[in-house]
């Protein structure tokens, strides 16, 4: 168990740099889910989803100012935020050493970026929804059981999402390695 942690704290700042670095890269397939979901979902609201590095980008058709459509409102959302997990999730495998680790490591970062784009998506919502102010928020349309939900689906996707998926998929995809672990150390008491 000890050789286990050591080598995923090991493998921690190199899974966290290719992560950091990588990020536009890595995260371009969570923006085009988020752009698929708004335009089906939200057309009305978003024009377009720029990706500039790890932040995307929401084009409304919300106006600002005085009288509305006086300025577009954007809306930036920092991608790294919600995909926290996937450094770990990384290190976590690397560390258990099984000679199936690239497919483990394919199918969890397949399984992640939905999971990273539904809090992209909540927290463009709770923006222009929430936090953006009544003038903004009036043109959404959202009545308050929609905020509700909005809110909801934000601290979700923020708080628990990215912490506890990443950790509840690499048990569930490691079993074999974690049993072989428990009887090791079973062994050894």
């Amino acid at each position: 168990m000890t050789r286990f942690v050591l080598r995923t704290l090991a493998f921690l700042p190199l899974a966290f740099a290719v992560w950091y670095f990588a990020a536009p890269i890595l995260l371009w397939p969570a923006v085009l889910i988020v752009r698929a979901a708004v335009y089906v979902g939200f057309a009305d609201l978003v024009r377009a989803v720029e990706q500039s590095g790890a932040i995307a980008t929401f084009v409304t058709t919300l106006g600002a100012g005085v009288a509305a459509g006086k300025g577009l409102v954007t809306v930036d959302v920092n991608l790294r935020a919600y995909s926290f997990g996937m450094p770990l999730f990384a290190a976590l495998t690397l560390a258990a050493r099984t000679a199936e680790w690239k497919r483990l490591l394919a199918v969890g970062y397949a399984t992640l970026t939905p999971i990273v784009a539904f809090g992209v998506l909540a927290d463009f919502l709770k923006d222009v929804a929430i936090t953006a102010g009544p003038a903004i928020a009036s043109q959404t349309g959202f009545v308050p059981w929609q905020r509700e939900t909005i809110a909801f689906a934000f601290q979700f996707g923020s708080l628990i999402l990215p912490a506890v998926a990443p950790a509840v998929l690499w048990v569930a995809m490691h079993l074999p390695f974690l049993t072989t672990l428990r009887d090791r150390n079973s062994v050894s008491v």
